[in-house]
């Protein structure tokens, strides 16, 4: 079964990430079959200051 690696920007709550990994947890089940168990998922959290989109930091201010 797949293992998930998950980058997010810092700041989700707990109970945020617990129905995060269940959500996904429970749709690969469903859509590949296996049980809860074979579904590794790794979160990270990433500070702002090191985001960018579009060539512009997370921590700098929308123009």
């Amino acid at each position: 079964m797949p293992t998930y690696h998950v980058e997010m920007l810092e700041g989700r709550t707990i109970e945020q990430k617990k129905k995060l990994v269940e959500a996904i947890t429970r749709v690969t089940v469903e859509v590949l079959g296996g049980t809860v168990d074979m579904v590794d998922i790794l979160i990270t959290d990433v500070k702002r200051e090191n985001w960018a989109t579009g060539g512009i930091l997370w921590t700098e201010p929308c123009s």
